[in-house]
C-alpha cells in the first residue's frame, strides 16, 4: 500500500508515482549544473518518516551537499 506520493509537473503533462514505507521515494529534479535530490524514508522503531535534502551537481554530475535532514515533529 502507498504511504508517500510524488507528483512531478513538466512540458509532457503530470505524472506520479507511490512509495511504500520499506522503499520510501527519491526523486531528482535538476538543470545542467545544478539540482535537487529529496529522500524520503519511514522509520520502523520511531513511526515516523523522515527526509533529507541535497543540492546536487545537477545533470553534469558533481558532489551532493546536504542542505536538511528532518523528520515529523
Amino acid at each position: 500500500m502507498a504511504h508517500f506520493i510524488g507528483e512531478i509537473q513538466g512540458n509532457r503533462g503530470e505524472a506520479s508515482r507511490t512509495g511504500s514505507k520499506k522503499s520510501g521515494m527519491t526523486a531528482h529534479i535538476r538543470g545542467w549544473n545544478i539540482g535537487v535530490r529529496v529522500n524520503i524514508r519511514h522509520d520502523e522503531e520511531s513511526g515516523k518518516d523522515f527526509y533529507t535534502i541535497y543540492e546536487t551537481g545537477g545533470s553534469n554530475g558533481g558532489s551532493e551537499t546536504l542542505i536538511a535532514d528532518l523528520g515529523e515533529r
